[in-house]
């Protein structure tokens, strides 16, 4: 690997994912104090904003932790120990929300299904009416399965609810602006979202949007964690403009940078950009005689999902990638580990990149010994861009 290759990556991946310059910018400001006026004024600028992105009425409450904090959060302040819950996985995240619930106490029942396919409504709904007794508290699952590139129909899952009492609650980390997803309209009671993916950010904070619906039952319920505590968190945010603990100040900073460059797209704008990269990037990559894991009705706008070729491993894809030209993609995980890679397109990605991507892919397959029509891919994705612009009068 030489040193501009090291020096100059494309970062490709289902999160992190890439800083733009005006965000990194936004977070090299001196730092402020966290229990101050000036702190005070950005927790409750960037917590407006937020509920914009959520499209939700809701109380929104920001903790300093990664992803997977917001989804322990979402489990420990809603779920009792000895209280039943449905998790609906279809993907490794699915399968960490289990791996949650148990950890503190919650007698789960997980519906999977298969590695690719999204939820079934219909079965979440026939589960739900078994259920008359309501002993199930708590429906959780991911909104975009990070893990296989599959997008579910939450709007659909929460429908098939009827008139069962139990929370809705969403991982749309890797989904809020990348997909629509419309907290209130859906009837969702909780839903999760996370700074490193399509918010352009890094790591380090996790927002949740709750209904009041939701907040009864936090006050009710029995799990608890010190420091991942919503009703604290909702406490210092109202009495005090502020956060129980020392707070990622920086992050704050960027994220209201992200915020005013996302209001300045518009969220619609952001939503059809993300599809329009995933139609380049499915295009591209079936040209190039590969396939896909998930079918084109539930794809991601997020990340993609590509079946290694029959021979070949991820790492015979990933590593050629990075060191000949600075591409990084990710590989798989869980029950796909060995048979896919994926190529993320979410934040701060251009149709440049992934038109560099598509045509650093094509020489990998064609040094690997594939047989590839030269420049497929990046044809394929051209057409799918050039109908997209067109369609938005650009």
């Amino acid at each position: 690997m030489d040193k501009q290759t090291i020096d100059k990556q494309i970062l490709l991946l289902p999160g992190p994912t890439q800083i733009p310059p005006q965000v990194a910018l936004a977070m090299a400001q001196p730092a402020i104090n966290h229990r101050g006026p000036e702190f005070k004024a950005l927790l409750k600028e960037v917590t407006a904003g937020l509920k914009e992105v959520f499209q939700t009425r809701s109380e929104v409450v920001i903790l300093t932790a990664s992803g997977t904090g917001g989804m322990e959060a979402a489990v420990t302040n809603f779920i009792s120990p000895g209280e039943k819950a449905l998790v609906v996985s279809i993907g490794n995240f699915g399968e960490r929300f289990a791996k949650i619930c148990k950890t503190f106490g919650v007698d789960v029942e997980v519906m999977s299904f298969p590695y690719g396919q999204a939820a079934d409504p219909q079965a979440v709904a026939e589960r739900l009416q078994a259920d008359t007794k309501h002993e199930i508290k708590a429906v959780l699952v991911q909104h975009n399965e990070t893990s296989t590139g599959v997008l579910n129909d939450i709007e659909a899952i929460s429908r098939a609810r009827g008139n069962h009492p139990a929370l809705l609650i969403v991982d749309c980390i890797s989904g809020l602006v990348a997909a629509d997803f419309q907290t209130d309209n859906w009837n969702v009671d909780v839903a999760i979202a996370g700074s490193q993916k399509a918010f352009m950010l890094p790591p380090g904070l996790s927002m949740l949007a709750v209904n009041e619906r939701a907040w009864q039952v936090a006050e009710r319920c029995q799990n608890r964690s010190f420091y991942l505590n919503l009703l604290a968190a909702r406490e210092f945010l109202h009495n005090k403009g502020s956060t129980p603990y020392t707070p990622a100040v920086a992050i704050f900073f960027g994220l209201k940078e992200s915020l005013r460059l996302l209001q300045e797209e518009t969220l619609p704008a952001s939503i059809a950009r993300h599809a329009l990269m995933r139609d380049m990037v499915r295009a591209g990559v079936r040209a190039l005689g590969l396939e896909l894991l998930a079918a084109d009705e539930v794809a991601s706008p997020a990340v993609t999902a590509v079946m290694v070729p029959e021979g070949m491993k991820p790492a015979d894809i990933r590593k050629p990638l990075l060191e000949k030209f600075g591409i990084v993609v990710a590989g798989g995980q869980s029950k796909v580990k060995d048979k896919i890679f994926r190529i993320g397109h979410l934040g701060y990605v251009s149709f440049a990149e992934l038109f560099a991507a598509l045509a650093a892919l094509e020489a990998v397959l064609v040094d690997a010994g594939m047989a590839v029509e030269p420049g497929a891919g990046v044809a394929a994705a051209r057409e799918v861009l050039q109908a997209g612009l067109n369609k938005q009068g650009r």
